[in-house]
């Protein structure tokens, strides 16, 4: 089974309480033995919640997370690969850091971003519809 790199819209789907929710509670529970989280998705999901007042629920989310998944940041080595992913695939910051570090840490993206088709060719993605 293939360690896994939940991308940040995972998790926002059911903190957000959005439409594809439980199709991503079912995903991460199914898989939480190989999931991993990044530094910046763990950072990113810190903004958006507390910009949106949701400080509990960050609070409950970190306390829930930290206890069950992998926290992995990009090398020092591999921080200029992001700024030649996002111009050579036209991928936004945060796309081409996650790409990256599913790249240096060999794991699979998970997500429902379709901006990942772009390097379907270098690195394993797989999307929940």
């Amino acid at each position: 089974m293939n360690n896994i790199l939940a991308d940040t819209n995972i998790f926002l789907e059911i903190l957000l309480n959005q439409e594809k929710k439980e199709q991503c509670k079912l995903f991460l529970n199914e898989n939480i033995d190989n999931l991993f989280i990044s530094d910046f998705s763990l950072h990113s999901i810190g903004v958006i919640l507390l910009r949106n007042k949701k400080e509990k629920i960050y609070e409950k989310f970190i306390k829930d997370i930290l206890s069950k998944v992998s926290i992995v940041t990009l090398t020092k080595e591999n921080y200029t690969e992001i700024s030649k992913i996002s111009k050579k695939y036209k991928m936004d910051f945060d796309d081409s850091y996650q790409t990256c570090v599913s790249l240096d840490r060999e794991l699979q993206i998970v997500t429902m971003d379709k901006d990942f088709r772009k390097v379907e060719e270098i690195s394993d993605i797989r999307f929940l519809n």
